[in-house]
């Protein structure tokens, strides 16, 4: 299997599962933002300099929402922003789409407090963090599990739409063939709008 297809087969298994639960239960669509920080010991940041374990991450993604009951979503989160940037202006991939799943608990009419999981692939191929963007040295590939957990507080909107602002923290450990196992852990501020 050639690293074009490492990409896809994880990509389809994700998408397959929601059209899968789409079938019965009903979908929003929406976007979401988040934006923080990161220790990684294995990649490239191009906002940091050589050397630097880490640095700001952000991203935009294509969300499908998926109700599977009232108190519980799965929510297949696309990653746009970050893996075109990337390609295009750095010559890279970081490719992190995810899976994630959202319990309820709602105290009030108005506003909906909620907490979970997400359980996703890493996906990288370009430089380690000693290089920078004008000596960048070896490129290589690197995948692992992305693992996530979260709180959030939900509002209702108008005319259908509802937004989810909260806190995200994640862990990914990233093997490859001719490094150690990496390291990233992180943090980061994210909303979320869905429209009905």
């Amino acid at each position: 299997m050639n690293r074009k297809s490492l990409l896809f087969v994880p990509l389809l298994l994700l998408v397959g599962s929601a059209l899968l639960f789409a079938q019965t239960s009903p979908v929003s669509f929406g976007f979401g933002i988040m934006v923080g920080g990161r220790y990684d010991d294995l990649r490239m940041c191009v906002a940091s300099p050589a050397g630097f374990k880490g640095g700001l991450i952000a991203d935009v993604t294509f969300n499908t929402r998926v109700r599977l009951s009232d108190g519980v979503d799965m929510t297949f989160k696309l990653p746009v922003m970050r893996p075109l940037l990337f390609a295009f202006a750095f010559r890279m991939l970081q490719f992190e789409p995810e899976m994630t799943f959202d319990f309820k608990f709602a105290p009030g009419a108005d506003v909906t407090f909620t907490g979970g999981f997400g359980v996703g692939l890493s996906l990288h191929y370009g430089p380690g963090y000693q290089a920078d963007l004008q000596n960048r040295g070896e490129e290589f590939f690197a995948i692992g599990p992305y693992i996530s957990g979260f709180v959030a507080v939900q509002f209702p909107g108008l005319a259908g739409q509802d937004t989810k602002v909260g806190i995200r923290a994640f862990y990914v450990p990233l093997f490859s063939a001719s490094h150690p196992v990496g390291t990233v852990l992180g943090g980061a501020l994210e909303g979320q709008m869905y429209f009905r």
